[in-house]
């Protein structure tokens, strides 16, 4: 009866210790651009009505990753964060399979889209030319 006891109470905590929220890590942003993307409204007679809508893609690396993501604004004013437009600005962040959510001084996160992962050794290797003899 112990054993069994010992069995339910193990299985019923064991899942509630994963489900744990991830800890930040430390990352540094390598750039940060704005640009807009082309989204068709409507079309009147057969020609599309288009809107420019702006996001943020940011890099930013993680150990030996480089992390390419997407930001959409809620309005077209909104900016990032200026402490993030130094160069090699250091940030906090957390990773989830699809997105990226980097931390404010004030404590808010941003939520960025993963659009693309690279090895960071291999994205800082240049070839080298060949010399000549």
């Amino acid at each position: 009866m112990k054993y069994y006891l010992l069995l339910v109470l193990a299985t019923v905590t064991i899942p509630a210790l994963q489900a744990a929220e991830k800890l930040y890590q430390s990352g540094k942003i390598l750039d940060i651009q704005q640009e807009t993307r082309t989204r068709v409204l409507y079309y009147q007679v057969d020609t599309p009505v288009t809107k420019a809508e702006p996001y943020f893609e940011v890099s930013v690396q993680v150990g030996d990753t480089i992390y390419l993501g997407d930001y959409s604004p809620r309005h077209a004013d909104e900016t990032v964060p200026d402490e993030w437009n130094v160069p090699q600005a250091k940030v906090r962040l957390r990773l989830d399979k699809h997105y990226i959510f980097l931390r404010r001084l004030a404590g808010t996160e941003l939520q960025f889209v993963i659009t693309k992962r690279i090895a960071a050794v291999a994205a800082q290797k240049v070839p080298a030319s060949p010399s000549p003899k």
